[in-house]
């Protein structure tokens, strides 16, 4: 048996928006226990005192989550400034918290260390690795690398990374009662699960294929041997690319279809490099991508439509549901309209949750690699045998 309840309160004082969603998620339990949960709040709430209601209530719950840039439920589908909860119940599936800390310093250190914490709880192996580190102290590839590592590549990992309010300035994890910076918080599942993701831009090609031949981390120097910028500005002209290049993500193959992106923030044009939010590996096969507002939205179907398809029961017991900052950037006041996609093709009871992350965490493919995404939305789907 899994059990997944859902809270979620937009009332700005964080006393009353905490005790309302505790009450939501308490009637949906009837007098079940849960084992754990997901908190995803805005940055400005009472953090400590939120995390510490929860304990109170249900002592010993192992809790993870973070702070987010929107947050998303089954409940009040898509808000900002508010407080949203998933607690899960079940007798045949273990789910174990861990932390890591100090991810700056040594980024995969960090997440073998949550890992390790975790797994030293669990009777069985981890068949799911859920995270929301934070996005601003350290590298998130890296912090991905040690959690594979840790769990091997043939456990996936899906989650996103901790974010504020597109201010760049400090993002918090949660782990049980602390509230964390510079942290890697980790959820294991382990037993009878069944679960399947999906994900999904929005971004086309529109460039030929090239090789990224000089890097610096996020820091793209050359592709195809020519200076990054100007690989850019051939395709998008020099007004162009200046005026549009933060949308204009390169898609990263891992192999012959299937690829990642990786979202421009920056460029230089003395020494006509582009910096990315993410870093990109040399020798990385590479297209400059296009999106329009509809084919970005039209993603989180897509998403959505991918984990069903790959989903290994009859039908789900939760969803979990991230998104990027960027895409809610850009959709503006069509960001809402993401969830209210998603529902459509959802059971009308199914219990939701999630976020809007500033960089994302999936397979490309179910159960295939995990990688870490920029302007993706990623579904995960969890249910048992």
């Amino acid at each position: 048996m899994l059990r997944v309840v859902v809270g979620h309160s937009d009332d700005p004082d964080s006393e009353n928006a905490i005790a309302e969603v505790l009450q939501q998620c308490s009637d949906s339990l009837a007098g079940t226990i849960p084992q754990a949960g997901l908190l995803f709040t805005a940055i400005d709430f009472d953090h400590k005192l939120i995390l510490q209601t929860i304990q109170d209530t249900y002592p010993g719950i192992e809790l993870i989550g973070g702070t987010t840039n929107g947050e998303i439920s089954s409940i009040m589908e898509f808000q900002q400034d508010s407080v949203a909860l998933m607690l899960f119940a079940a007798d045949e599936v273990e789910i174990y918290s861990g932390v890591g800390r100090e991810a700056s310093k040594d980024p995969a250190l960090a997440a073998q260390q949550a890992i390790a914490q975790a797994t030293a709880k669990s009777t069985s192996p981890p068949q799911l690795c859920l995270t929301f580190p934070d996005s601003l102290t350290s590298n998130g590839v890296l912090i991905l690398e040690g959690l594979k590592q840790s769990l091997g590549d043939h456990v996936p990992i899906i989650g996103g990374m901790a974010a504020d309010d597109y201010t760049f300035a400090k993002t918090y994890q949660f782990f049980q009662n602390e509230v964390l910076s510079d942290a890697v918080p980790v959820l294991l599942f382990s037993g009878k699960l069944l679960f399947s993701s999906g994900v999904a831009s929005g971004w086309s090609p529109i460039s030929q294929r090239s090789r990224v031949t000089k890097v610096d981390g996020n820091i793209v120097y050359e592709i195809d041997g020519q200076r990054a910028l100007d690989f850019y500005q051939h395709y998008l002209g020099v007004e162009g690319f200046a005026a549009n290049y933060a949308i204009h993500a390169l898609a990263v193959f891992e192999d012959e279809d299937h690829f990642y992106m990786r979202a421009p923030n920056a460029y230089d044009q003395i020494s006509g490099s582009v910096t990315f939010f993410s870093d990109i590996p040399e020798q990385a096969v590479v297209q400059i991508t296009d999106a329009t507002r509809d084919n970005i939205l039209a993603a989180s179907e897509v998403s959505l439509k991918n984990a069903f398809a790959h989903y290994p029961g009859v039908e789900p017991t939760a969803a979990i549901l991230i998104s990027c900052a960027a895409r809610r950037r850009i959709l503006g006041t069509f960001a809402k309209q993401e969830y209210r996609l998603v529902q459509t093709h959802l059971p009308k009871a199914l219990p939701c949750c999630g976020f809007y992350a500033y960089g994302e965490i999936a397979p490309l493919v179910d159960r295939g690699q995990t990688q870490f995404h920029n302007k993706t939305f990623v579904t995960l789907l969890l249910g048992t045998t």
